[in-house]
């Protein structure tokens, strides 16, 4: 387990713990911000819900003492198959966030998305540590911000391109709306109640400089205050798989086409020569009504045939989680909230609490299910059930 200096992280037995903990560290409209999906949020319920409609079938006497949940993705060795989702904006909750991320992916020995909305700039995060990192980004209006992208992160030893398809425009975020949320919140009333409350957080927040998107200063938008709407306005809304094509042809090195959740969609991603298929409905902050992650999982796997890995991100909360994922097919899957609740609360000690919490859980199933190493997990190691009631 990782120092526990901070917030008394010991004492967070749970990623659930975790949740409760940054709701009581951040300012609600940040809270939300973090928490919250589009719409109804039943997509957001989905994703984590959806496990409960699965169970592990353990197997007796398999006579291991220890185990291995240890993956090799690329050609690159990671100690654990929970990866580091790409979120924006984490310079927000934590100063320099992705900075302190990436470092806690490098010490727990797995790999970080990094997304082009970060705070920081891709080369500063590429500077903070010494571990894998793959880079999210979009297909942009302007080709020459998507090309200039990927020679910067070639440059900065980016291992992968991670192309987000499921967003031709932002989703509605209800929570954001109602809150006002802003990257540079301006006092009020309602702010200065907020900093009585969360005093912590405007103390570290007020001793950094402003936060900025240094990634898209080269492209006159470092300095904007609603990121997402800017964003929106640099996403090409009618990007198709000719895109795709074109952004296969300027990258040599593997890339992966994250938001799939059909199986003609990652069968067309492998055919025209993606390495990698993410399932993924973006956290379930875009389309609200749709599948949750886990639920499109199998079926995509079953398209792909093994040509390709399949990756997973949505509502993972524990140990058992990733595993059913795995059974189902996944070879890796990604957290997005629940690294953010570690770095709000702990920076990077937070996050790799986090990281430490899952690889116990995991390793602790692994024990009791009888499986010496994640290559033993495989569809007889689940079935589909009827959720509990509490689970419904």
């Amino acid at each position: 387990m990782v120092p526990t200096g901070r917030r008394h992280l010991s004492s967070l037995l749970t990623i659930d713990d975790m949740r409760a903990a940054a709701r009581r560290t951040l300012p609600r409209m940040l809270f939300d911000f973090v928490d919250g999906g589009s719409g109804d949020e039943s997509t957001l319920r989905r994703n984590t819900d959806g496990f409960a409609h699965y169970a592990l079938m353990a197997q007796a006497l398999t006579g291991g003492e220890t185990r291995d949940q240890g993956r090799t993705l690329f050609g690159r060795r990671i100690s654990t198959p929970v990866l580091i989702a790409p979120t924006g904006s984490s310079g927000l909750l934590w100063p320099r966030g992705e900075a302190e991320v990436a470092r806690a992916a490098a010490a727990e020995g797995t790999i970080m998305e990094v997304s082009a909305g970060a705070t920081l700039a891709i080369e500063e995060v590429a500077a903070a540590a010494e571990g894998a990192r793959w880079l999210q980004l979009f297909i942009y209006r302007d080709r020459g911000i998507t090309r200039d992208f990927a020679a910067r992160a070639r440059a900065a030893g980016y291992e992968a391109l991670v192309l987000t398809v499921d967003c031709p425009v932002l989703g509605r975020r209800e929570r954001d709306i109602r809150n006002g949320f802003t990257i540079d919140p301006r006092l009020s009333l309602g702010t200065l109640a907020d900093a009585a409350l969360h005093a912590g957080w405007w103390m570290r927040m007020a001793r950094t400089p402003r936060v900025t998107f240094r990634n898209f200063e080269p492209y006159g938008g470092g300095r904007v205050v609603d990121m997402a709407r800017y964003i929106s306005s640099l996403i090409d809304p009618a990007v198709s798989w000719k895109d795709v094509e074109w952004l296969r042809g300027i990258w040599d090195g593997p890339l992966i086409i994250k938001g799939i959740l059909r199986a003609e969609d990652a069968r067309h991603a492998v055919s025209i020569g993606c390495d990698g298929v993410q399932v993924s409905n973006h956290g379930g902050r875009q389309f609200d009504g749709t599948l949750g992650a886990i639920e499109a999982l199998a079926e995509v796997v079953d398209a792909v045939a093994g040509e390709v890995p399949v990756l997973l991100d949505g509502g993972v909360r524990r140990g058992s989680d990733v595993l059913k994922a795995i059974a189902l097919g996944a070879c890796a899957v990604l957290i997005g909230r629940s690294h953010l609740w570690g770095l709000a609360i702990a920076g990077e000690a937070g996050v790799r609490h986090a990281l430490a919490l899952l690889k116990a859980e995991i390793d602790l199933a692994m024990a009791i299910g009888g499986w010496k190493s994640l290559d033993e997990i495989n569809r007889d190691s689940i079935r589909r059930v009827v959720p509990l009631p509490d689970a419904l």
